[in-house]
């Protein structure tokens, strides 16, 4: 699986060369869409639907992609591939990610007191 995230995170539309600011982070929403638009075999074996608010469901793939990747982090400190970050939800009253076939996730996190969880390759001059 981490394989797979990894391959999907060098995907990410990349910084300006040399930009301070480094790689952009995907959310966890994010990172289930594009999970599911490459690998849809995966999400299928896993269970669950990509998530947001009109689900209605508590568990689905980006909450699982998030708690698989921030226990990684937690597990492998600086040593992991992967880097996460929250982003706060304060001011925020929507937030919407569209998947491959046009469907809209509105995130569940939004005025629920949470973060967004984001992730990205960790930088090369901050690996071990």
């Amino acid at each position: 699986m981490l394989e797979k995230v990894l391959d999907i995170l060098q995907q990410v539309t990349p910084e300006p060369p040399g930009h301070h600011l480094g790689r952009p982070y995907a959310t966890a929403y994010q990172l289930a869409i594009a999970l599911d638009t490459k690998y849809p075999e995966v999400a299928r074996e896993l269970g669950f639907e990509i998530g947001g608010a009109e689900t209605g469901r508590r568990n689905s793939l980006a909450q699982y992609l998030a708690q698989q990747l921030s226990s990684r982090i937690a597990r492998d400190g600086d040593a992991s591939a992967v880097e996460g970050a929250f982003l706060s939800c304060d001011h925020v009253t929507a937030m919407e990610f569209v998947d491959a076939r046009g469907g809209q996730h509105a995130s569940s996190l939004i005025d629920s007191g949470f973060p967004l969880t984001m992730f990205r390759i960790r930088p090369h001059d901050r690996q071990p």
